[in-house]
């Protein structure tokens, strides 16, 4: 039986440290979009901010800058994504929430994974502004993400196979499958449409929209198994249909459905929250077929974060509010 605190716990931690390490692949893939790229190709890095659900508005606000219509620099947005301990979903931020949520659980979790996520904890608090220098950012955010991997093999290898793992794989696949949407909605549904852009006005195609594709699909760790899927050029709606309906990749939006699907049918009250990934597995299906346009897209990806949204307010209904 876990308590109510145990499994918001659980459920919480793996959230956060799966949203510190999606973000971590996000900012480095972008860096490295952004050396590929000349700086008439790519001048802006707020896509980043969209991509981490944050507005360019609002930062600007924030940072109060007067210049409201100047695109905002890489070291104030970084900043941002990494370092500042007041956004709640930098990596600073989510890395110390999940340590603070899976300290109450030491009991429950292996003793290996509890000391990688304290390691972990200490190195982001150490050598956060490393990941804000673009010199010294990849080395930063690459061994964030291999500690993250870590944690993973670990809580994959050694853990029971009992409601508290179901807990955790659950956090772990909502949170990737709400980044996974993020990328396409922000950062496909744009290059689809200055792709229609270049078609309605009879230019010329960006000649650097295969660097753009492959940067995107690197920031959610799909490229190579995109190109062994396919066996051909990079081909932006199809790259759309992987990352959304692959079953066999496992950041794709389906296949974190299916394990959001296991974890439930595993859990206690399977009856009160096996409809509402029904649900998601539907608006997934409508999504996809129509999203063939940058604006629809967009729309579509906001419908299936909303139901990822209400499964975490199910989640929360079944499993935080009484005990297991």
């Amino acid at each position: 039986m876990l308590l109510s605190r145990v499994a918001d716990s659980l459920y919480w931690g793996a959230r956060y440290l799966e949203r510190a390490e999606d973000t971590a692949r996000i900012v480095r893939s972008y860096t490295e979009l952004v050396i590929d790229l000349p700086t008439s190709a790519l001048s802006t890095w707020e896509p980043l901010l969209a991509v981490a659900g944050g507005s360019s508005a609002v930062f600007r606000a924030q940072a109060e800058q007067d210049e409201a219509l100047l695109p905002i620099g890489e070291v104030p947005i970084v900043r941002h994504l990494v370092a500042d301990q007041h956004n709640p979903g930098s990596i600073c931020s989510s890395v110390d929430a999940a340590r603070e949520n899976l300290r109450t659980t030491r009991e429950i979790i292996p003793r290996e994974a509890w000391q990688t996520v304290n390691d972990l904890y200490l190195y982001v608090g150490s050598n956060a502004a490393g990941g804000v220098e673009r010199r010294s950012r990849a080395r930063f955010l690459g061994h964030l993400i291999g500690e993250c991997q870590q944690l993973d093999g670990v809580m994959t290898t050694v853990m029971n196979r009992d409601e508290a793992y179901e807990l955790w794989r659950l956090g772990q696949s909502i949170e990737r499958a709400d980044m996974t949407t993020r990328v396409v909605g922000v950062r496909a549904a744009a290059l689809l449409g200055a792709g229609q852009q270049h078609a309605a006005d009879g230019s010329i195609t960006d000649i650097h929209d295969d660097v753009q594709w492959m940067g995107l699909l690197r920031s959610v760790s799909a490229l190579q198994m995109y190109q062994r899927a396919t066996r051909g050029p990079i081909d932006g709606r199809a790259a759309v249909r992987f990352l959304l309906l692959d079953p066999t990749f496992p950041r794709s939006v389906a296949s974190c459905a299916t394990r959001i699907r296991e974890a439930l049918g595993r859990l206690p009250r399977s009856r009160r929250t096996m409809p509402v990934i029904d649900e998601l597995e539907r608006v997934l299906a409508v999504a996809a077929a129509g999203g063939e346009d940058g604006a629809s897209l967009d729309a579509a990806m906001e419908d299936v974060q909303a139901m990822l949204s209400a499964i975490n307010d199910v989640v929360h209904e079944a499993f935080v509010h009484s005990s297991m």
